[in-house]
């Protein structure tokens, strides 16, 4: 079973004139270990599938499911339990939380969750970015990325099943965006997480095992 599929989705948003439509007719599936890339220029539909993809939003017409749940059929405490338990996140601008140190950060989520040893496994995960040594610091004391890294940490501390990261090398220069994509292919591949990225970037798409372009909503066969 896939961990991700989406099943002839559509989308459209409600307007004072004509809907619009930013996804229309999507279908496509993502495996465990498998890294693919979300690839069109801005204003395509890539966001939009992202936020489906992580039940942060749901199609007008089709269905996603995540491993084998159509996210439209759940209640809000399920939904929260998918986001929590089976989802990761990361973004274009870090999200850090500025009062937190990066361990305080990463180890947050599994505090909300009241997972035992959450201080243990934030370590573990630092330690797996090679940000174990910035631990305490606050994230203005940090590069942007550092910063990213400290995020993929906190993406992947509660063991997800689908890593979605959207456009997570936009605000890097390209050696650091280099190593946030390696770090991302190896979660792949190390954890057997299903690794969604949307990106413009045509390069930053060279360690990706698949690549599917959008285009007007629509994915170009």
């Amino acid at each position: 079973m896939p961990i991700l599929e989406a099943r002839s989705v559509t989308k459209l948003y409600r307007t004072e004139g004509s809907p619009v439509t930013a996804l229309a007719d999507v279908s496509f599936t993502v495996d465990a270990g498998q890294f693919i890339a979300l690839v069109g220029r801005s204003g395509c539909g890539k966001s939009t599938l992202l936020n489906l993809c992580g039940a942060m939003d749901f199609p007008t017409g089709g269905e996603i499911l995540i491993d084998g749940q159509s996210t439209s059929t759940l209640n809000d405490a399920q939904l929260t339990h998918i986001r929590r338990e089976k989802v990761g996140f990361i973004f274009q601008s870090f999200q850090l939380l500025h009062t937190l140190t990066a361990i305080e950060n990463v180890e947050l989520p599994l505090l909300l969750a009241r997972q035992a040893n959450a201080r243990q496994t934030a370590e573990e995960r630092l330690g797996w970015v090679e940000m174990g040594a910035f631990a305490h610091r606050f994230p203005h004391q940090l590069s942007g990325g550092q910063q990213q890294r400290i995020a993929i940490a906190r993406a992947l501390a509660h063991n997800p099943r689908l890593l979605l990261a959207d456009e997570p090398t936009g605000n890097l220069d390209t050696t650091t965006g280099d190593l946030v994509l390696d770090l991302l292919r190896r979660t792949a591949t190390q954890f057997s997480v299903a690794v969604i990225m949307a990106t413009h970037s045509i390069e930053g798409t060279s360690v990706v095992g698949r690549i599917v372009k959008i285009r007007d909503g629509r994915i170009e066969v």
